[in-house]
């Protein structure tokens, strides 16, 4: 019998909830643990040998250990949900597309202003803002007429602006104006096996 993998988290953590939540739509068996980041252990052996750069998530499947939450999302769709990711070039390369915004502007904007008022980082909240608009515009655009970022079903595509574009009022950028946006979030939400991450105004040490 196979032991489920292991999802080394935090529960304020976006990039976490991204892995914990598609390991929860895709229905593969998961254990989570949570790392005590106010407290370091993310610096700290025995994470730190899992991921030298002290981040969560990480996930451990048997031998295989993988930390960034986008190379997870992959390896777990290749290997366990490939209706997640489309085996076609071009699907596949607009999936892509989505991943890296979830890494730049998304990361960038919302996360980022996210991380001022929950984390009381030290960031530019005016650069913040103006990068959240930017990507959420690009985004309301794409997704006029369509229930999904890519193709006709759910991939890692939404998930991975998922859980930052939710929660983007925690850093005070608004989703008002922004409808297909909120299409696409409830969406995610209506999937079965769909888990949240906590809403906070907490200020707490991030290790994100």
């Amino acid at each position: 019998m196979s032991q489920p993998i292991r999802i080394h988290s935090f529960p304020l953590s976006g990039h976490a909830h991204r892995v914990r939540l598609f390991a929860s739509l895709a229905g593969i068996d998961h254990e989570v643990i949570d790392v005590d980041l106010p407290n370091g252990a993310h610096k700290q052996e025995p994470f730190i040998s899992l991921n030298p750069a002290g981040q969560v998530p990480v996930m451990e499947d048997g031998d295989t250990v993988i930390s960034d939450a986008n190379a997870i999302l992959v390896y777990l769709a290749r290997k366990y949900a490939p209706s997640y990711i489309p085996s076609d070039p071009k699907g596949e390369a607009e999936v892509q597309k989505f991943l890296t915004l979830a890494a730049g502007e998304i990361a960038f904007g919302p996360a980022a202003a996210r991380l001022i008022t929950v984390f009381g980082a030290p960031l530019d909240a005016d650069f913040c803002q103006a990068t959240a608009d930017k990507v959420l515009g690009k985004l309301e655009a794409h997704l006029a007429g369509r229930e999904y970022l890519v193709g006709d079903s759910p991939t890692i595509a939404d998930i991975a602006i998922y859980t930052y574009t939710a929660h983007a009022p925690e850093g005070n950028v608004s989703l008002d104006a922004y409808p297909n946006v909120q299409k696409l979030l409830n969406n995610v939400e209506a999937l079965d096996g769909f888990v949240g991450m906590p809403k906070t105004e907490a200020g707490l040490s991030s290790g994100e």
